[in-house]
């Protein structure tokens, strides 16, 4: 059994979009995310709110992303992963909307970051020399 940290970070996003795919034809707006740690992705998931309020009925939208758009998206989605650049923990979130039937996308990149695996990397010297102050290291 292959496990997941032996497929790309490319087949591990195809993979959540063939996930999201029934979901997704059910929306025409909201933003997929996948939170992703060691270059694994681990959560991900649609925030949206497809109940619309008109009225003073709440009703569920019943269109959403058809075929063709939802494999625009994953296009779009696999085609983002060119812009990360050397970082191995952080999250992706795609915003999407749908407009005179076309869909758009914003992908934002957040990296993360942890301190404490920085200072197993750097050496421990005092970095306050110009003060009275000495580093606790």
């Amino acid at each position: 059994m292959m496990k997941i940290d032996q497929l790309s970070l490319a087949r591990q996003l195809d993979l959540v979009f063939k996930e999201l795919d029934h979901e997704l034809s059910g929306l025409d707006s909201g933003v997929v995310f996948v939170q992703i740690r060691n270059n694994v992705i681990g959560k991900f998931g649609i925030r949206h709110n497809p109940i619309t309020g008109r009225d003073g009925q709440m009703d569920l939208d019943e269109k959403g992303l058809n075929e063709t758009q939802r494999t625009s998206f994953r296009a779009m989605a696999l085609e983002t992963l060119k812009f990360k650049r050397n970082w191995t923990h952080g999250e992706i979130s795609y915003d999407f909307t749908v407009r005179q039937g076309m869909i758009l996308v914003d992908a934002t990149m957040e990296s993360n970051y942890n301190m404490a695996s920085l200072m197993i990397r750097y050496p421990r010297i005092n970095t306050y020399k110009d003060s009275d102050m000495e580093s606790t290291s």
